[in-house]
């Protein structure tokens, strides 16, 4: 009879820091990037700002009527 704990543990261990190194690898690359300064949600408010809908509105700023 063979003995399958030490691998099975070996494995959930290095299953645990591949996945726990993972997140610190992404979490310190988002701070290099600026995720998490002052100007973090500015992409949010970008997206959520309404495009012009035609023509009209591209060249003279007037919004069109919503139907």
């Amino acid at each position: 009879m063979t003995d399958f704990t030490y691998k099975s543990v070996y494995f959930a261990y290095f299953l645990f820091f591949l996945l726990a190194g993972g997140s610190v690898y992404f979490f310190i690359r988002s701070l290099k990037h600026g995720y998490w300064g002052k100007d973090s949600e500015l992409p949010k408010y970008r997206m959520l700002k309404d495009d012009p809908q035609d023509e009209h509105e591209l060249t003279t700023g007037a919004a069109a009527p919503r139907r």
